[in-house]
């Protein structure tokens, strides 16, 4: 990636310098390993810098060209694949996905009891793939510990970063669990990505992680970007880690990662590796409207439905007070990111209608149509709640803007 001097893109060098000194204090005071991070507008790239390590026993560098593990940044190419066929013709989006996955056929709902004995009621309808894409299908995720549903998910090994069987037989497993809302009802972080990745390779007739690549990361040129890292990569690959007692604790060094071999179970919801240059090419393709270089992935037309809000109000209304680290008050949900509909009632810097979403281990990007903005976070802290660095970010990417 080649630097524009900010100010020929209307930024600001000296402010936009302040989150250099935000990432080196970060690194400073133990909160991260290290971290890189990408300002671009109009189509350039104003900032990229890196500081600390991507592997503190190695004293590996963070460097432009390490490799992270995304995890649910996946969700967004996923998202971005499935509308290619429904651009094709595949379905429509109020569709049931019982169209193409018949064991979602007569779903129930979870409404309380215990362990042993769930108390469940017939959904009211089957789920669509709007209700996917949104994550208001009643579908959850075990790590959320929060409700019976979950703990059945774990019982049962509904999940697609460790399971060795196949994308089918989880998503065939999920199938036979109750809902935890009924069907376009609530707002709820789950599997729903996951099972679109399943879907894209039904209707498609391919394997999803073929699909993906041949249609998506190939054509984008996102060269450093799949479901596992190739040996002639391996160097490359940060470790990713948690904050225990004594400080930061690698939770997944890259000698020993899962993401050296390939996977039984590609994961569209938190799959892929990538890079800070490949998922800038991906958010410029966003930028321009579905197209990059020549090369055409989705319609304007789409892109701009995939980048509306699609909730009945924000997330807050839809039962998801707080999201992450931040209010979900303001922000509404398209069909594959969060939407900013109103920064002042989110409480923070921002943009109505850009759309933004990020990773498990603490990676994040936004981008900002009105300002022709994006912004990049990688680093890889797990989980990303531990520190509110996506929203300091925020501020200050966007007081540097000048024009």
């Amino acid at each position: 990636m080649d630097l524009v001097p900010p100010e020929r893109l209307g930024l600001c060098p000296q402010r936009l310098r302040r989150i250099e000194g935000w990432a080196e204090r970060l690194v400073a005071e133990g909160k991260l390993p290290g971290l890189t991070t990408m300002v671009a507008r109009r189509g350039r790239v104003a900032h990229l810098h890196s500081t600390g390590l991507a592997e503190i026993a190695s004293g590996t560098p963070m460097r432009p060209e390490t490799i992270f593990r995304i995890y649910s940044m996946t969700k967004p190419l996923t998202s971005l694949a499935i509308l290619m066929l429904y651009e094709e013709g595949g379905f429509q989006l109020d569709d049931p996905i019982t169209r193409f996955l018949p064991d979602f056929a007569n779903m129930r709902v979870c409404t309380g009891g215990a362990r042993g004995r769930l108390e469940t009621v017939p959904a009211r309808r089957d789920i669509t793939f709007r209700d996917l894409l949104t994550h208001t299908s009643g579908l959850t995720y075990g790590f959320m510990q929060a409700t019976l549903v979950d703990a059945l998910y774990r019982e049962r090994g509904v999940d697609f970063q460790t399971a060795e069987s196949s994308l089918a037989a989880v998503v065939a497993e999920a199938a036979r669990l109750p809902l935890i809302a009924q069907p376009g009802e609530a707002w709820n972080y789950s599997i729903a990505t996951d099972v679109l990745g399943h879907l894209v390779a039904v209707i498609s007739g391919e394997p999803f992680e073929v699909f993906l690549r041949r249609r998506v990361i190939e054509p984008l040129g996102m060269v450093d970007t799949d479901f596992h890292v190739p040996p002639e990569k391996h160097h490359r690959l940060a470790a990713n880690y948690a904050h225990g007692p004594d400080g930061l604790a690698v939770i997944d060094a890259p000698a020993g990662s899962r993401y050296l071999r390939p996977r039984a179970v590609c994961s569209g919801g938190g799959g892929l590796v990538s890079t800070v240059a490949d998922y800038w090419r991906f958010c410029q393709l966003m930028l321009n409207k579905g197209a990059l270089e020549g090369t055409r992935l989705l319609g304007r037309k789409t892109v701009a439905l995939m980048t509306a809000n699609h909730l009945n109000g924000d997330m807050a209304a839809m039962g998801q007070a707080r999201w992450s680290e931040s209010t979900a008050e303001g922000i509404g949900f398209g069909l594959g990111f969060s939407v900013m509909l109103d920064p002042a009632r989110a409480q923070i810097l921002g943009t109505p209608g850009e759309y933004a979403w990020g990773g498990a281990a603490s990676t994040a990007f936004w981008i900002d149509p009105a300002e022709e903005m994006a912004v990049i976070l990688m680093t890889q802290l797990t989980p990303s709640s531990t520190w509110p660095i996506r929203r300091e970010l925020r501020v200050l990417s966007y007081q540097a803007v000048i024009d």
